[in-house]
């Protein structure tokens, strides 16, 4: 390695309750630190994944104006690997059940996983996947 390693990801939210108790309800992330303008969570990779408010990069950033203005499009996915196709069938309709939104639902994909497209309830669309068994 160069020296440099992905240590988290950080999603920004104007809302950071309601998202961290999607993470933590719908997809079964365990909290860590909970505060009022963060939550870590244990995303059981060693990759730490946070919820921060997104107001609140202004301090950090010199007050960037990205941070102020209302947020628009995609900016990242974030990729949930379920061990079977039926898995992901099954965790998809729980995650619709507790708020998330449906893209696309899950279907074979060309590229050899069964995946579905859902949306958090930031809007950020996130994709929950298996790998399909070789034919």
């Amino acid at each position: 390695m160069n020296g440099i390693a992905l240590e988290g990801i950080t999603l920004l939210a104007d809302d950071v309750a309601a998202m961290a108790t999607f993470y933590e309800d719908a997809l079964g992330f365990a909290v860590v630190t909970r505060e009022t303008d963060y939550v870590a969570l244990d995303s059981r990779t060693g990759v730490r994944l946070a919820i921060f408010r997104r107001a609140g990069m202004g301090a950090h950033t010199h007050d960037h104006p990205s941070f102020r203005s209302p947020r628009a499009g995609q900016a990242v996915e974030l990729n949930f690997e379920c061990a079977t196709p039926e898995l992901v069938r099954a965790r998809f309709a729980a995650l619709l059940e507790r708020g998330a939104v449906a893209i696309a639902e899950p279907v074979e994909q060309d590229w050899g996983h069964v995946t579905g497209f859902f949306a958090d309830p930031e809007g950020n669309i996130h994709s929950l996947f298996a790998v399909m068994e070789q034919r």
